[in-house]
């Protein structure tokens, strides 16, 4: 048997080994040009390429780093499942949320790969050798303009992880089936604006064990991405993404409302 597990998580590392994020078109590669661009980043409600620049002089914005773990292992129905965290409630932003393991980068981080299974191990106690790290993801934006690095790993073998939550951190952990994040099913959807732009915020309603979770914002928007990368198929619902640039007054104190 493979490093990968089954032949379904075999052919899950090869093909998602190959992912590449999508072309910028002539206009994007045009205001990446006039506006000095350094990277390509989308908002907290899980928009993909947009042309949001974040420019080079760094008296203007620069964004702080982060990373999450998008972990999938193959569930005993042989479904695709991600590992989710309930927040601790006693934390002082985000308490009580559903997330992806993960946090900011340390400066010893040698890469995004590194301080996703870090936070992972720190969070969750999950082991980073049980994880085979395959590709990232393009940067989503937080609302708080954190830049987080969605990076995909698979867990071969399910039984090899006993999860040891962080109390101070974590709550609960729990899986999710992936392919339900571009399912038009449990979900709500809330219209909101941001510099004139109208957008979409999602919402899942995922239950398990007795337990509800509602599942949203960023971690939504980064979970449909990666389900519609991992099942090659657009989701089945509009996801309404703008267009919009970066004001130039933007610090690590903006907050996308």
């Amino acid at each position: 048997m493979d490093s990968y597990g089954s032949q379904r998580l075999v052919a899950l590392a090869q093909q998602l080994r190959f992912y590449k994020p999508p072309s910028l078109s002539p206009d994007e590669i045009e205001d990446q040009n006039i506006e000095e661009s350094s990277g390509k980043v989308v908002p907290q409600v899980g928009f993909q390429e947009s042309a949001t620049s974040i420019v080079k002089d760094p008296e203007r914005f620069r964004p702080n780093r982060a990373a999450v773990l998008i972990c999938i292992f193959e569930g005993d129905a042989g479904d695709f499942r991600v590992i989710l965290t309930k927040r601790s409630s006693k934390l002082s932003t985000h308490s009580g949320e559903v997330s992806l393991p993960g946090g900011k980068a340390d400066e010893s981080d040698k890469d995004d790969f590194e301080t996703a299974t870090r936070e992972a191990k720190e969070e969750i106690g999950l082991d980073p050798s049980l994880v085979n790290v395959v590709t990232v993801l393009e940067p989503f934006l937080s609302k708080h303009l954190l830049r987080v690095i969605p990076v995909i790993g698979i867990l071969t073998d399910k039984k090899a992880f006993k999860p040891i939550p962080n109390p101070a951190e974590v709550e609960a952990v729990f899986d999710a089936p992936l392919e339900m994040f571009i399912k038009d099913e449990n979900r709500q959807v809330e219209e909101r604006e941001w510099m004139g732009e109208k957008y979409l915020i999602h919402f899942f309603d995922y239950e398990t064990g007795n337990k509800k979770y509602l599942i949203w914002g960023l971690t939504a928007g980064i979970l449909i991405k990666a389900a519609s990368v991992v099942y090659q198929r657009p989701p089945a619902f509009l996801e309404q993404n703008p267009r919009f640039k970066f004001p130039k007054g933007a610090s690590n104190d903006t907050v996308m409302r």
